[in-house]
């Protein structure tokens, strides 16, 4: 009776181990397309990811860059104030977008152009996405806006 117990209960926690690795690999599968990993223009251009990976891409609209075309096509350049990478969108820009303004746009990189399905913009006038202000750090660029604001 008790290598019967004890043969269950081996069956009992090798059928959850299973169950668990099944259930992890569900979940990997599902997020796989739900992923986008966050690059710089200076990491684009230095190191470009292959034409079918979708990444977002995030900086300031370049000034003297927006060039709105036929319909809903906007292009213009994006820059971590070191690189910039061309960047065309076709469809409707936020109303906060504008030159000199952060954005962050998800898309790939089709010959040498990112070519984005959203773009997101500033939702205030101090907003700027965490990864953009960790990229201007990093550059040396970065100028609080409330630091400023307090003239320190």
């Amino acid at each position: 009776m008790k290598g019967l117990k004890k043969k269950r209960r081996i069956q009992v926690i090798v059928l959850a181990f299973v169950a668990l690795l099944g259930a992890t690999a569900l979940i990997g599968y599902a997020m796989k397309d739900g992923i986008n990993f966050f690059r710089t223009p200076t990491e684009v251009v230095e190191n470009p990811p292959p034409p079918n990976e979708v990444f977002r891409i995030g900086g300031l609209v370049e000034e003297g860059t927006l060039v709105r075309g036929q319909g809903e096509t906007v292009s213009f350049r994006v820059t971590d104030t070191n690189k910039s990478v061309p960047v065309t969108f076709t469809g409707v820009l936020p109303d906060l977008f504008s030159e000199g303004k952060g954005m962050v746009g998800t898309g790939r990189l089709v010959n040498g152009t990112f070519v984005a399905s959203k773009i997101l913009a500033k939702h205030d006038e101090n907003y700027m996405p965490k990864e953009v202000v960790d990229a201007l750090k990093e550059q040396g660029v970065y100028v609080d806006p409330k630091e400023d604001a307090n003239g320190s």
